[in-house]
């Protein structure tokens, strides 16, 4: 289940890679893809970080964590994946499988079952990481201005269309080097639970069979949130799809290097209305902005309902 989840994260999330890159005709959709899948797999394999964050976390010990807990926890955020997949929503994989395994411990264990203080503080990161997007964004994209403001329009796109290139290889990387760890640290929970390994290190195979599932489901394509992240945010060109796409890897990255697991969903889209709103705050469509705030606010919560639904199902099932 949690590879299934992985491989959903990695369709779901696609467009975090390639959707400026895409919407600006930078890239064709299938070489887009093709080259974030490969870089989803290299980044995945770069650090474990994240994964003991997400593994170690967000409940208070390991031994309170059995397989119905994980099978509850990763079922509420698989759903919760497919319904906004389903729909076009941009919403976060990370949101959903920190909300699935609140909730199914809370149902099992209790309140006793949960590191609050580890869980705020993955909270504060998924909360700041779009902020900070946002306004690095916007700081970015006003320096490019100053930079190239002078040149004309047709040869500032044609380079930067070039440049894209770059800027969505390095989103690809940034985003595999946080996203798949996320399944590493539920595979390795699992693990470490049921005494299989000595100790919370995350081992080569899981390693390995998280970025692969990772790297197949970005090749499988999201076409839908594509479309909403490339387009319906705010009209890119390539100036301003190579800052957005230039801004999320670096703040992605970051918080990879602090062992902290951000939504490459929400940072991606923060940037996108960081740089609109650079070129002209009413450019950004804030009727969609705001639909995927409500999408954001609501994901812990619900996916927590759902994690403990599931974990009263598998306990009868299992009984």
């Amino acid at each position: 289940m949690a590879l299934v989840f992985d491989f959903i994260n990695g369709f779901h999330d696609t467009a975090n890679a390639i959707a400026t890159s895409v919407s600006t005709r930078a890239l064709y959709p299938v070489h887009a893809i093709i080259m974030a899948a490969g870089l989803n797999f290299l980044g995945a394999m770069i650090s474990t970080g994240v994964a003991k964050t997400i593994g170690g976390d967000i409940v208070s010990s390991a031994k309170i964590v059995d397989e119905k807990i994980i099978i509850a926890a990763l079922f509420g955020a698989i759903v919760w994946n497919l319904l906004t997949w389903w729909f076009g929503i941009p919403s976060s994989s990370s949101h959903a499988l920190v909300g699935g395994l609140i909730g199914a411990v809370l149902i099992s264990v209790g309140n006793s079952g949960l590191n609050w203080w580890g869980i705020g503080k993955i909270i504060v990161a998924l909360i700041l990481s779009p902020v900070i997007a946002i306004f690095f964004g916007i700081v970015i994209m006003n320096i490019l201005f100053r930079l190239f403001g002078s040149f004309s329009p047709h040869a500032v796109n044609q380079n930067f269309r070039r440049l894209q290139i770059l800027s969505a290889a390095t989103m690809a990387f940034s985003h595999g080097s946080n996203d798949a760890q996320k399944s590493m640290g539920i595979i390795t929970l699992a693990l470490f639970s049921g005494g299989f390994i000595s100790e919370f290190e995350v081992p080569l195979f899981v390693k390995i069979l998280c970025a692969s599932a990772m790297a197949v489901g970005t090749a499988t394509g999201g076409w839908r949130i594509i479309k909403t992240i490339g387009g319906k945010i705010f009209k890119l060109d390539p100036l301003s799809g190579f800052a957005a796409d230039l801004n999320s890897s670096v703040v992605v990255f970051g918080a990879t290097l602090l062992h902290l697991p951000v939504s490459t969903t929400h940072v991606v889209s923060g940037s996108i209305m960081g740089v609109g709103t650079a070129k002209r705050v009413n450019a950004v469509h804030w009727g969609v902005a705001q639909e995927m705030l409500k999408a954001w606010l609501m994901t812990i919560p619900l996916t927590a309902i759902m994690g403990a639904l599931a974990f009263l199902a598998v306990e009868i099932i299992f009984s």
